[in-house]
Formats: structure tokens, sequence, C-alpha cells
């Protein structure tokens, strides 16, 4: 860390063990209590740490902060990450609203990475039983709102979500099914919300 000033040290060693001890990161308003600052000079050396490689932000999230490195950690530990986890999800709400969630999965690397956000659910029915996904499987889902034709991809239709694979035609979309006994569900009105990263099963 020797091209981080020693202010810039402290707020990012904070964070990171606010982030290890509550297994979420600090708000930019508790930073700046913390450390006795204004919000605007708590932003501004979260700003300088993201330039520099250290952090990540979503300006659209509270709570968002993510430590991409530091090098007074240990280095040889797992990266460690608590994923929300999805239960029905309420009509209106945004995906990740409290309405929403079922508590959380903690994943280590290689199932999480530090530079990406994650949500996990619990896979219902047999849709996609050829693609190795099975009923009860935990699916790991990195936070996305595009996709390639062929990937796997959680959607949104109707404040209902499925997961099928994606793939784009000239006037909708196709999620097709991994299971002849189920149809493709064509629609003009999908919302992509992520793409299946990992399956977690036990036995």
């Amino acid at each position: 860390m020797r091209d981080l000033t020693d202010r810039q040290k402290a707020v990012l060693e904070f964070i990171a063990s606010s982030a290890e001890k509550n297994s979420y990161p600090p708000t930019v308003r508790e930073i700046s209590e913390h450390f006795e600052i204004s919000l605007r000079a708590a932003q501004d050396r979260i700003e300088a740490l993201q330039k520099k490689g250290y952090l990540s932000e979503s300006k659209k999230r509270s709570r968002s902060i993510r430590v991409l490195k530091s090098d007074s950690l240990n280095s040889s530990a797992p990266y460690v990450s608590k994923v929300p986890l999805l239960g029905t999800v309420a009509a209106g709400k945004p995906l990740l609203s409290e309405e929403n969630l079922d508590g959380y999965v903690t994943l280590t690397a290689p199932f999480v990475r530090p530079d990406k956000s994650y949500f996990a659910l619990r896979v219902r029915g047999s849709s996609m039983i050829n693609a190795g996904i099975l009923e009860g499987d935990l699916a790991v889902v990195e936070q996305a709102s595009t996709a390639a034709d062929g990937q796997i991809v959680v959607a949104v239709l109707d404040d209902a979500i499925t997961l099928k694979r994606y793939y784009k035609e000239s006037s909708r979309v196709r999620l097709q099914p991994e299971n002849p006994a189920f149809q493709a569900i064509y629609s003009q009105n999908v919302r992509i919300v992520g793409i299946l990263s990992n399956i977690v099963r036990t036995y």
C-alpha cells in the first residue's frame, strides 16, 4: 500500500475490518462519523481508493463498498462474502428489498469474486434438469442487466422470477428450459436481473 496516504490506509482498513466484523461494509456516513470528517471528505477518500484499485462502489445501492485488495490482510485467506438469499419476490418490490430476503449464505472464492455482486436463489422445479440444475440446488447469480445468447439467466416477467437459458430473437426474447417436458417462454417484456454463476448442491 505504498501508493496510499496514511489517511487512505486508515479508511481502507476501517472498511475491511467493519465488513469482516459485521458481514457488510460501512456507509459513507459511518466512515465520516468514525474519522470525524465531513461526508465530502469521506467520499473523496473512497473515490481515491477506487481510482487506485483498492475499492469498488455502486452509486445505486447503499452499503455497496467492496474491498478489492488490502496488503495488510492475510492474502492467503480466501475471499468470503455473505450473499443475499431471495425467498418469495414481492410484486412491485425491488429484487433485493428487505421484503424479498430470506437470509444470507456465506460463500467463498471461487464461487464469488470481490469485484462482483451476487444474490442466491433456491431452485424450484425441474425445468433445467438437463443443464444439471436440480430442485433444491442453490443458484448463485451474478447481478447483471444484459446477457449473451445461450447464457442461463434469472429473468423477471410480470414480477415472477424464472431461471432459463436466454436467446434474443428478432422481435422477442425466448427463455428456453432444459427439459423437453417444458415449453419455451416467449416475451417482449423480459427484464434480466442476473446470470447464473455457480450451482451449490448439498447432500
